[in-house]
């Protein structure tokens, strides 16, 4: 008989984890290496332990859990590894990331009980920092263990300029020692993904599994903006040197790149941070990150020449220097035809409509991409939202994608 999970357990254990860095009205800020973080990721640690299986942390903060037995190419087989993200953005919901990683605990604790062999070694990983919402590092973890190394900065800081290395230390990392959490690509013999689509494409096509054929590619900077502050009643108009009015401009610049320009699918500015911040002060300066998105490597490239040259123009006209600094680029990459051959074949043994898509947010999957094929698992995200308090999806769906990972792992 094919092992199946426990369905209640998940859904209790998605409802535990939801409380930790609850903010009471049904959002969650558990921001990468924050106090909050670290206590999701000591309860995943907790809760594995209880189920018979064994808690490490790498160097990059990693969470990674075996079985007692198990380990890195255990009796010399490589290692099937699924998993996602415990971190989350500012007020978000309660299912990005964190579903992904109790799904596969669940998997985990599945196989253990039931003593399935498997040809490949099973390990599941927590991410760290997939968010990059603290620390401005987004797939912080997954690229150490990708061996991205050279994508990272050497001493990371948040926006207020703290360093990351004591918050890693916290959680058990050490950023002096991040080769030791480099995986070698032979070591892994495939990566699963299981997520929440966060979109309404399932919803609305009826479908309860999504079998995810690409993954988008992400560029994000951070852009600064430096003026003169002043007065705001006595500083004449025509004196003034004012970040905020280059700043609006530079919002309506990134919304006419994938508006009127269609140079990429979309593009986002999600954060700004005003000096001083002033009811009755002219700002002294203003920073702001830029999100953009697409599928194609070059239309990505495109958009980001288009802005600099559009933000260097807005410098010269408002005499005003404009930094601009790169935090993350992620190629838009394709999952593996064989893995998603196994999701749709679990899907269809299970009697579950399922869809092909692509993924319009990045995941881990597409850093892991680097070392090891990749598939990912969707399920439907009700009203198509995510990253927000209302984020939500249905009991029956949560269970249903995690019995699809799950035959999947024993299929591969």
């Amino acid at each position: 008989m094919t092992p199946d999970i426990d369905a209640r357990r998940l859904l209790d254990r998605i409802e535990a984890f939801a409380r930790i860095g609850g903010n009471g009205d049904g959002g969650i800020t558990r921001e990468g290496f924050g106090a909050a973080d670290l206590e999701a990721r000591a309860r995943l640690s907790k809760e594995a332990q209880i189920g018979g299986l064994d808690s490490t942390v790498d160097a990059a903060g990693n969470v990674l859990i075996r079985r007692p037995e198990g380990g890195r190419g255990a009796e010399g087989r490589r290692v099937l590894l699924f998993g996602s993200h415990l971190d989350t953005v500012a007020n978000g919901g309660r299912l990005d990331g964190a579903y992904g990683v109790l799904a596969g605990l669940e998997v985990m604790q599945t196989i253990v009980e039931s003593g399935a062999e498997l040809t490949y070694e099973p390990v599941l990983v927590a991410f760290s920092n997939e968010e990059g919402a603290l620390f401005p590092q987004p797939f912080w973890g997954s690229k150490v263990l990708a061996g991205a190394l050279e994508t990272l900065p050497e001493d990371p800081r948040d926006r207020s300029g703290r360093s990351l290395r004591h918050p890693l230390a916290l959680a058990g990392g050490d950023l002096a020692a991040l080769s030791t959490a480099v995986w070698p690509a032979e070591s892994v013999a495939a990566y699963l993904e299981l997520h929440v689509e966060q979109g309404p494409v399932l919803e609305r096509g009826g479908r309860t599994i999504g079998v995810v054929d690409s993954i988008t590619g992400r560029t994000q900077l951070t852009v600064e903006v430096r003026g003169s502050a002043g007065h705001a009643g006595t500083t004449p108009m025509e004196l003034r040197r004012d970040p905020m009015t280059v700043a609006a401009r530079i919002v309506l610049a990134v919304e006419d790149l994938a508006g009127e320009q269609r140079l990429c699918r979309v593009a986002t500015v999600g954060w700004v941070e005003v000096q001083p911040n002033s009811p009755n002060t002219i700002a002294d300066s203003v920073r702001l990150t830029i999100d953009l998105r697409d599928s194609v490597p070059s239309n990505l490239e495109n958009a980001e020449q288009a802005l600099r040259t559009s933000l260097a123009s807005l410098g010269k006209q408002a005499e005003m220097h404009i930094d601009i600094r790169v935090d993350a680029r992620a190629a838009p990459v394709a999952t593996d035809p064989v893995l998603r051959a196994a999701i749709t074949a679990s899907a269809d043994e299970l009697g579950l409509p399922h869809q092909t898509l692509p993924s319009g947010a990045g995941h881990d999957a597409q850093i892991v991409a680097r070392i090891a094929p990749i598939g990912m698992i969707f399920v439907p995200s009700i009203g198509g939202v995510s990253h927000v308090p209302e984020e939500d999806t249905a009991a029956t769906d949560l269970v249903a994608g995690a019995r699809v990972l799950l035959r999947t792992v024993l299929r591969l």
